[in-house]
């Protein structure tokens, strides 16, 4: 029988079938490299850097904002004191909420909070553990509880497009005016100071003015998903000037080729003319992420990476983590790892203004699968204050030199060969 033009024969079918299952299974976006986008540099101009952000994000650096950075356990007393300062509205979406006395603070102030003000929450069931214990609380506290893109069957069927798609934001809003997001979670290892094996190190960010905006319509969106309808107008007061930095909300969600969270790192990457300082707490970054770090740290950019060192609370992660080390070392990128706790932030400082916070790791799930949220801010203060605030992280860390990291032993190497699509599973 004659093959059709094109169609490939059964010996091939049968050679990439299993490749085939293996980049299913491992949920592997199909590579789009030479950098997916091809920057090296944001133009000097002010005007012209203003609009190569746009183009690439889709949406402008709105001047007028009011960015305060919110460490550890600090982030439970910043919730707090936006619940009871609310008179519309309360919005929370979490991908970790689980009882314990976290929790306990906020269902408190929940239920303290003014009449008349909304509370909604979303919650995605990967994360939030035991949740059903909390929910019936919330619930009598006058909260609509949504739950984001519940199973219905997709782990035991194994679906693990579905499996993967989840909410991994956090974001806390405040009658559509005041707004946090970052690296936290509703649970007790955000408690204390990162400072302790049982405390995590983590960095949020609260913000007042325009950009609250796309935080607020991100929260709409995966409100109206979980089954909820549309936000009221005073969701979406006009919002004055608050202050005098320059900010974007990059909200991402799961994409083949190119997502929102890629192109965020790859455009803040290319911003880097003397300074590239990356804190991630999942980092497995993408060739065309690590290509960008190479090329950065070879113009002669300090180029310094922060990730989990011994408390990383996912083991297989951490060493598919240290399976990107080789290349990055080797090519002058300085990486450290936090000692005393588990580093859950996500965080880069490029040069002196341009500055990320937010829920998006380096790893193949967030930039290729999950809802994310970060905040892209220009101001010099904000800068300098989360350069400091690295720079004593670096004091808890050891630094990975490339000369005895060539010298690991056997065992450290074949650890390294797991799977890098391992990070699909966090």
């Amino acid at each position: 029988m004659r093959k059709a033009r094109g169609c490939p024969s059964f010996r091939t079918v049968r050679l990439v079938w299993p490749i085939l299952l293996a980049l299913l299974a491992a949920g592997c976006p199909y590579p789009n490299h030479r950098q997916d986008l091809r920057l090296r540099a944001l133009p000097e101009d002010p005007a012209a850097r203003d609009l190569a952000i746009e183009q690439t994000m889709g949406v402008p650096m709105e001047p007028g904002n009011g960015v305060e950075l919110v460490q550890n356990g600090q982030v439970f007393d910043v919730i707090e004191e936006e619940i009871r300062a609310a008179r519309s509205s309360i919005h929370i979406a979490s991908y970790i909420w689980r009882p314990g006395i976290p929790s306990d603070r906020l269902l408190i102030a929940l239920r303290e909070r003014a009449p008349g003000v909304q509370c909604r929450v979303i919650v995605d069931p990967l994360g939030s553990v035991n949740f059903e214990v909390v929910a019936p609380v919330l619930a009598d506290a006058g909260c609509d509880v949504r739950i984001y893109r519940p199973y219905q069957g997709a782990v035991t069927s194994l679906d693990a497009v579905r499996i993967r798609a989840r909410m991994h934001r956090k974001m806390v809003i405040r009658d559509g005016e005041v707004a946090l997001t970052g690296g936290f979670g509703i649970w007790r290892s955000w408690l204390g100071n990162g400072d302790a094996a049982e405390t995590w190190r983590d960095t949020n960010v609260r913000v007042r003015g325009p950009v609250v905006r796309g935080m607020q319509l991100a929260f709409a969106q995966n409100w109206q998903e979980s089954g909820g309808a549309f936000l009221p107008p005073e969701s979406f007061p006009e919002l004055a000037p608050a202050g005098n930095a320059r900010a974007l909300f990059v909200a991402s969600t799961g994409h083949r080729f190119l997502s929102e969270a890629s192109k965020m790192w790859l455009l803040s990457i290319a911003a880097a003319k003397h300074r590239l300082w990356i804190a991630n707490s999942y980092f497995i970054p993408s060739e065309a992420i690590s290509d960008m770090l190479i090329l950065k740290a070879r113009e002669g950019v300090d180029v310094r990476v922060l990730v989990p060192g011994r408390y990383h609370d996912v083991k297989p992660v951490f060493n598919a983590q240290r399976a990107s080390y080789a290349r990055l070392l080797a090519a002058g990128v300085r990486i450290y790892e936090y000692e005393i706790s588990m580093m859950h932030s996500k965080t880069l400082v490029a040069d002196d203004t341009l500055s990320i916070v937010g829920s998006t790791n380096l790893d193949p799930l967030a930039l290729s699968h999950t809802d994310e949220a970060s905040v892209m801010v220009e101001d010099p203060v904000f800068a300098d204050e989360l350069a400091k605030s690295f720079e004593v992280d670096l004091t808890h860390s050891a630094e990975v030199h490339w000369h005895g990291w060539k010298r690991r032993g056997l065992l450290q190497r074949l650890g390294e060969q797991l799977p890098w699509f391992i990070g699909d599973f966090l």
